[in-house]
């Protein structure tokens, strides 16, 4: 069940996911220091986790390392340290080598919930469409760095150091949802691939989605780098009981899923890589 989901999901419910940071395109050390970075690499794949339903349970990290930036090793390890242990995913094993820039790979085992992963192609006409949280704030917090300005503190922190939303992904996952995804490529890009992989349409409540500082719709749409999670869900009440019971913000909900070929055309920006 790898293609199309955050993680593979394997025999007895292991899932397994990686993911690589390399300079550059996914980072720039003028603005995030070499533990942000070790944090990132962590955070980012324990997300892939969360997404679907899941807790993880250990890293590896393999790290190419440019020749002559003394102390860059010691500082990376730092991070990636840090993040393993408050984000519950010691750190077991790794690799290092030499590269022109500074490329950081990690990949994370962890444990799917008791009802199986969620994957997303299990959305359905009807269900509610949810995020964790506000959305469009790393996105503002990097365009305000690019131009010199000074970023929202609370935006920036978000995009130096993401916290994936383990719990919400298992209260998610006990409330019944269906379909789940991390919002790292931005909302229209992450709505797109839901939609393909289950097969449906999305209504989507624009002033139902909530806001980060700066924010506006194209920036909750197009940006990337938030790391909240998308998901469907059949009964509304059941979620919110259930969030509020773990103790969690109630999620927003944004819409609705449709039948395949109606609701809304999701505009074409988001985060996507070219593969050559």
């Amino acid at each position: 069940m790898w293609i199309g989901d955050d993680a593979a999901a394997l025999a007895g419910g292991t899932l397994f996911a990686t993911d690589i940071l390399v300079e550059g395109v996914h980072f720039d050390l003028a603005w995030a220091s070499p533990q942000d970075v070790g944090w990132k690499a962590v955070a980012v794949n324990v997300s892939d986790l969360a997404a679907m339903g899941g807790t993880p349970r250990a890293a590896v990290a393999a790290v190419a390392l440019p020749p002559k930036r003394h102390g860059l090793a010691d500082a990376l390890l730092e991070g990636l340290a840090d993040a393993a242990a408050q984000l519950g995913c010691p750190l077991v094993g790794g690799d290092t080598s030499q590269a022109a820039e500074l490329v950081v790979s990690v990949a994370v085992i962890g444990d799917a919930p008791p009802s199986g992963p969620v994957l997303r192609s299990g959305a359905r006409p009807h269900d509610v469409l949810f995020v964790t949280g506000a959305l469009g704030g790393a996105a503002v917090a990097l365009r305000a760095l690019r131009s010199g300005d000074a970023p929202d503190a609370g935006a920036f922190e978000r995009l130096r150091r993401p916290w994936p939303q383990v719990d919400a992904g298992r209260a998610a996952a006990a409330a019944g949802a269906t379909a789940m995804i991390d919002i790292s490529d931005g909302l229209a890009s992450e709505l797109r691939h839901l939609c393909a992989e289950s097969a449906v349409g999305v209504i989507v409540d624009e002033a139902g989605i909530p806001l980060g500082p700066g924010a506006g719709i194209e920036d909750a749409f197009g940006g990337g780098d938030e790391y909240e999670l998308l998901f469907t869900a059949p009964d509304r009440v059941a979620v919110v009981d259930g969030f509020r019971a773990a103790g969690l913000p109630e999620p927003a909900a944004i819409g609705e899923v449709v039948p395949e070929g109606s609701g809304h055309v999701l505009p074409d920006i988001g985060w996507e890589h070219d593969v050559p």
